[in-house]
């Protein structure tokens, strides 16, 4: 009666096992580009990271590459999106087609927005990685990390970043902080400080692209 009891109980156990959600095991990538002021010549940068991304993630994975402007939460300013799918042949289709879109990003921009809307656009990014069910979530913030908001922008709330990490690419200096370098170290303070209390399990600033590699080695 014993083995009768068990094997019902054991078939149980690996129905859940097989039938376990296989996006827990897969990463989202959700990548904010800055377009206000003269950050938007640095666009072109962002194209190699985004190029480097395609070639690394995996079936099951999602990507997505959102601008940052004046007021950026908003769907609309995803510039492209996609979950790669298990055929290879099909998958490397979406990652031209992801590409093309980028590319036309790039192009499209003639002069930098008037302001620079950074938390409009995380808060944006968590829903996004939220929804797609991914074990491992990563926002890329391609900024000089300096934000500029109108008059009427309310951004001055907590807001939740629970199991995701935050990484600041090519955060380049401002002429203030050439000036006084306490400026910058002061910004990424700030920033470092708000995503922590805001629940991200990470922090981090790459400055040096050649150093993509290292990020998303053992990601997570």
């Amino acid at each position: 009666m014993r083995r009768l009891r068990f094997i019902p109980f054991l078939t149980l156990v690996l129905l859940t096992v097989s039938c376990s959600d296989p996006r827990t095991h897969a990463q989202a990538v959700y990548m904010l580009v800055d377009t206000s002021g003269t950050y938007a010549k640095q666009v072109d940068k962002a194209q190699r990271i985004v190029s480097y991304l395609l070639g690394t993630l995996k079936s099951g994975d999602s990507l997505a590459v959102a601008r940052v402007k004046s007021r950026s939460f908003s769907e609309k300013d995803i510039v492209a999106k996609v979950t790669f799918v298990k055929d290879p042949m099909q998958a490397n289709v979406q990652k031209r087609a992801f590409m093309d879109k980028i590319a036309h990003f790039d192009t499209s921009i003639k002069k930098g927005s008037a302001y620079t809307d950074i938390t409009g656009g995380i808060i944006q990014a968590a829903e996004f990685l939220n929804e797609t069910g991914a074990g491992q979530k990563t926002i890329l913030i391609f900024s000089d990390m300096q934000e500029e908001l109108d008059y009427k922008t309310v951004r001055d709330f907590p807001i939740d970043l629970k199991g995701i990490r935050i990484i600041a690419l090519n955060v380049t200096k401002l002429t203030t902080d050439n000036i006084d370098p306490r400026r910058y170290l002061g910004r990424l303070a700030w920033w470092e400080k708000r995503a922590h209390s805001a629940g991200a399990t990470d922090w981090e600033v790459v400055n040096d692209m050649e150093h993509l590699d290292r990020v998303f080695k053992n990601p997570g």
